[in-house]
């Protein structure tokens, strides 16, 4: 067995000359031991200094990231769904409001009813209000919408766009049952943008720029005013603005007002395209009669375009030319301006697409996209519940027959502005109004 040895010292040295030289012969045999680095000043002041360059640095990204300014307190229990509806009820009584400026219409996505305003996002249960989780970034709020139904166990997900600068390009996806944060990205929205969501993708709209996502928020589809392309000239057209958009399964509209144009122009293209999200695919784009016109609907066949002056829904085939042209018997005002977000009020409910003109609600065939009914004097598109059609109206909601348009009684509800637009939305037996920037959630009374 080896064991060290010690150093031999001159006070060892002091024996019997026979021994000193016996000593001297043995560390004579062996190599001088190596004395440890020395570590000199400057370099211990070098590592110090490198330390706390990386220290700043990882502060520095903390600060100006954006887990700097976040508070996201999760659900320690997943929301759990309100019953559903089985009836509609003699009356409905208010259950809670809240104040939700930043969603445009209710968003009721999974088990939980979502309210956003300022920079907060908050998740509620349906039929309480009671709030379950709650996500907050210290900028302001450009919109809340909701979108891939088939996330997250078939819950789908909040999307949460926040304006940093001059974009709306901080995009958080959350989980409606928990708040808690899915995939993130920065996107080149801009304010005014609008969620338009289909079964795997979303759109954000803007005034002279789109984009689409997936639902692992890879971008899909980049069209208009690209900032910094990186490659120049794949884009269509320049200068256009946009006026009003639709999305469809797997393909997106948008009407474009171009320099020089005496008309607008309905584009329609691939939303997935093969060629990437930098090199739109162009299924067709054709001038229209007028300028004005808004752009209502897409289905897998057909698209829908309501023109002024007389009020009248022209409708397109695959290849953008017209298969039909059907009055409406609607104000010529409902047409003019486009609808806010340059979105229209449309409401699928099974075969129908229920579309709200700003004073008519008009039945849609989901397939043809042509007019089946039309009721007048009404607040919104409507909303399907058990089994029956509610549609807002002055004195409260208005039951439906959907299949014919014929009213059959109204149901009182109380609201301080009567002729204030009403977007509706359910979450199981609750009824959920969005009217201005308040949310109003409605249960049915007992």
């Amino acid at each position: 067995m080896l064991t060290e040895q010690p150093e031999q010292t001159p006070a060892m040295l002091t024996g019997q000359p026979e021994q000193t030289l016996a000593v001297l012969a043995g560390q004579a045999g062996r190599k001088p031991a190596v004395r440890p680095e020395r570590r000199r000043r400057g370099d211990l002041v070098a590592a110090a200094s490198l330390v706390l360059v990386l220290v700043a640095t990882a502060a520095t990204l903390w600060w100006s990231g954006p887990a700097a300014g976040t508070s996201s307190v999760t659900a320690a229990v997943a929301i759990s769904a309100p019953p559903v509806a089985t009836a509609v009820p003699v009356a409905f009584i208010e259950a809670w409001r809240a104040f939700s400026a930043a969603a445009p219409v209710p968003v009721a996505i999974g088990p939980a009813v979502v309210t956003a305003d300022g920079s907060t996002v908050i998740g509620h249960e349906a039929l309480t209000g009671v709030e379950r989780w709650r996500y907050t970034r210290d900028l302001p709020l450009c919109t809340v919408g909701s979108g891939f139904p088939a996330a997250d166990g078939g819950f789908g997900r909040v999307l949460a766009i926040y304006q940093h600068d001059e974009y709306c390009s901080e995009l958080t996806t959350l989980r409606s049952d928990t708040g808690v944060r899915a995939a993130q990205r920065n996107p080149d929205a801009r304010p005014g943008t609008r969620v338009l969501g289909s079964a795997t993708l979303v759109a954000l709209t803007g005034a002279d720029h789109l984009e689409i996502l997936r639902s692992d928020l890879v971008r899909t589809l980049e069209f208009g005013d690209v900032p910094a392309p990186e490659q120049p000239a794949r884009q269509l057209r320049t200068g256009c603005a946009f006026g009003s958009f639709a999305l469809a399964a797997d393909r997106i509209g948008v009407l474009e007002r171009c320099p020089g144009e005496p008309a607008d122009r309905l584009t329609v293209l691939s939303a997935d395209g093969p060629d990437g999200a930098e090199e739109p695919e162009e299924q067709f784009s054709v001038l229209l009669p007028l300028a004005g016109a808004t752009l209502i609907a897409l289905s897998d066949a057909r698209t829908a375009i309501a023109l002024p002056g007389p009020p009248r829904l022209q409708i397109l085939d695959p290849t953008g030319e017209q298969v039909a042209l059907i009055e409406l018997d609607v104000p010529d005002t409902d047409l003019a301006g486009g609808p806010p977000g340059g979105v229209a009020a449309v409401v699928a409910n099974g075969q129908q697409l229920l579309w709200w003109t700003g004073s008519h609600t008009i039945a849609l065939d989901a397939t043809e996209l042509t007019p089946t009914w039309t009721l007048p004097g009404t607040l919104g598109a409507g909303v399907p519940y058990a089994g029956a059609l509610l549609v807002p109206v002055p004195d409260g909601l208005l039951e439906v027959d959907p299949g014919s348009g014929v009213d059959l009684r109204t149901v009182a509800v109380e609201r301080a502005d009567r002729t204030a637009p009403v977007r509706l939305a359910t979450q199981g037996e609750v009824l959920l109004e969005q009217r201005g920037v308040e949310l109003v959630a409605l249960r049915p009374t007992p």
